[in-house]
């Protein structure tokens, strides 16, 4: 059939083909290096425990068959193997069977890490991973042309993503509206990075600028993804650059990346033809449109909540995770507050003691130190650290238990920190936390400090803790 091929949108298929699965490598590579300390058997939040208190079809996984920290590892890095052929492009190399089930692989193992990894994976990246991932298996590879439905879909999945958050924005907080949001956002995302500080000293004309580009190219220009090419082609062109932008000012983990390996799929640049290629197989064919017509059907309870007034951000409507509701910042922090945990080994704490602060890799601490870059790699202990800034409610299932692992001094645990002022055999008696107020440093205060933030305590956000038992009555 005709209509169901697209020879002229194998670049295309390719493009996004090889940036998801790079955006797959890191995200296992991330599930592989942290699990332990966070899921893992004595994590913050096990994974035994979490489904022996939930039913499989709340979160179909293969962790519930079956979990041990030596067979989570395994699954974990063999989806960074799997990534890294399918990056090299093996699925190109084998029959189109094997190259859906190729496909399939990656994204049947990170489903099942997302549906045990409970608040560590409750970003809304993992779910836009899983149905970019998904939509990836019907590609086919180069035994067939790019079938137009399956562009479609895409095309539709990145619709979702900026038109939703578009309108989590346009109804959430008035500075999106009156153009303002930027005078604080660079400030108070979640993970600043090292050009965060010279974007938010830009002069507030430009972050109006900024702010009113960033309505055009999230409520306007999504519609011209389904117009003819090279409409389709500039539509995802700006939305690159605009991703490409976000990149530049902060760490969102893969979000950004994959946006742009969405937008990718819709590109085909001027004088690229297709290659020809024998007729699809019927039984591709059948799979295809079948399971586009599921997708289409089950994107229903996204559209209602896009379109209502009391519309939702990062919710998924199914335990798989096929279709989703996306959506960022509807609304922005004024301030910046942070947890600073620190440990002494006084015996009996006092508010001058000798404290000494753990360091994380990503989240501000020392106001000497520069942030880095880590996107698309994710630090998630630095981002639900911000989280438990906003509200202990945030932290409430897992801060007591990383408090007591860094009284312990567990090595996994300090493994996820960037400095640990007490090494794993020789743990601190006490552990507090105080909230401070960080903001950034003027330009004359970094000229004469070379500090990018300048911070004060707020309160004690935990006061001083130790182990009960023989070594904490020690």
């Amino acid at each position: 059939m005709e209509w169901f091929a697209a020879p002229g949108d194998w670049l295309g298929r390719l493009l996004f083909q090889r940036a998801l699965a790079a955006v797959y490598g890191v995200a296992f590579l991330t599930a592989a290096l942290q699990f332990r300390p966070l899921i893992g058997e004595r994590g913050l939040l096990p994974v035994p425990a979490f489904v022996a208190r939930t039913p499989f079809r709340r979160g179909p996984s293969l962790f519930r068959l079956r979990y041990s920290d030596r067979f989570f590892a395994g699954c974990a890095w063999a989806g960074c193997a799997v990534a890294v052929a399918l990056l090299a492009g093996v699925d190109g190399l084998v029959p189109l069977w094997a190259a859906m089930l190729l496909w399939l692989l990656p994204w049947a193992l990170y489903v099942s890490v997302v549906n045990v990894g409970q608040t560590w994976y409750g970003f809304g990246w993992e779910s836009l991973l899983l149905e970019a991932g998904f939509v990836a298996v019907l590609l086919g590879n180069d035994e067939v042309a790019p079938p137009v439905v399956v562009l479609f879909l895409l095309r539709w999945v990145l619709f979702r993503v900026e038109f939703g958050a578009g309108l989590i924005k346009l109804r959430g907080d008035p500075c999106w509206r009156n153009l303002t949001c930027l005078d604080h956002h660079h400030e108070t995302q979640p993970m600043p990075g090292p050009l965060s500080w010279f974007f938010h000293r830009l002069p507030r004309p430009v972050h109006r600028v900024e702010v009113a580009a960033n309505h055009v190219t999230q409520l306007v220009v999504p519609f011209l993804l389904f117009a003819p090419q090279p409409l389709a082609t500039w539509a995802a062109a700006l939305m690159i650059v605009t991703q490409l932008w976000l990149v530049l000012s902060g760490n969102f983990s893969w979000l950004n990346w994959l946006t742009v390996a969405l937008a990718l799929s819709a590109v085909r640049p001027p004088g690229v033809s297709g290659r020809p290629a024998p007729p699809a197989p019927l039984w591709y064919e059948v799979v295809v449109l079948a399971v586009s017509a599921l997708l289409v059907v089950l994107s229903y309870r996204p559209v209602v909540n896009m379109v209502s007034p009391r519309q939702v951000m990062n919710r998924s409507y199914d335990p798989l995770h096929l279709v989703n509701t996306y959506g960022a910042f509807g609304s922005v922090g004024r301030v910046r507050h942070e947890v600073v945990l620190e440990g002494s080994r006084d015996e009996v704490p006092r508010a001058d003691g000798d404290w000494e602060a753990y360091e994380f890799r990503g989240k501000p601490g020392d106001p000497g130190r520069w942030p880095r870059q880590w996107a698309p790699y994710h630090l998630r202990l630095d981002w639900m650290m911000w989280f438990a800034a906003l509200s202990p409610a945030y932290a409430g299932p897992w801060f007591g238990t990383l408090v007591e692992r860094l009284l312990e001094g567990d090595p996994a645990t300090l493994r996820l920190l960037r400095r640990s002022p007490f090494p794993p055999g020789a743990p601190p008696r006490w552990v507090r936390a105080r909230l401070f107020r960080y903001r950034y440093t003027t330009w004359r205060e970094l000229r004469e400090t070379g500090a990018c933030w300048e911070r004060t305590v707020v309160w004690e956000y935990l006061p001083p803790t130790r182990l009960s038992g023989p070594r904490g009555d020690q």
